[in-house]
């Protein structure tokens, strides 16, 4: 497990990890597990995961990928209307042609935004 992906020690408190971060929780836990099993070039939503647990909103699910969603390819959750992050465009954008991620193009041609309808991932469900 990564150290982004701190879970209480047994007998622990949940509120806390050792490094004094907040420890992941089992909401958390289950936020990043389906985060980990979304396939290269597929995104869900956060409203999508929130959905998918029956749990949580997208504001929930967005408060956990801020806090520990580096541990896993947190390029894969995205805003519904398939924006980029903000702060993190550069680097989602690399990982989007890696994965051959469907965009949607600007006039100019440039990608401006994922194209939800082609790379929203279903399957979860």
């Amino acid at each position: 497990m990564s150290p982004d992906r701190r879970r209480p020690a047994r007998g622990g408190r949940a509120g806390t990890s050792p490094a004094g971060s907040p420890a992941v929780d089992d909401f958390a836990g289950r936020v990043l597990d389906v985060a980990d099993a979304i396939p290269p070039g597929r995104v869900m939503s956060y409203g999508d995961i929130a959905e998918y647990l029956g749990e949580g909103g997208p504001r929930q699910v967005g408060r956990v990928m801020a806090l520990w969603g580096g541990g896993v390819a947190w390029w894969r959750v995205i805003h519904a209307d398939g924006s980029l992050l903000a702060g993190h465009e550069v680097a989602a954008l690399a990982r989007y042609r890696e994965e051959g991620t469907p965009m949607r193009r600007g006039a100019d041609g440039t990608p401006t935004r994922v194209d939800m309808r082609r790379a929203r991932w279903t399957d979860a469900r």
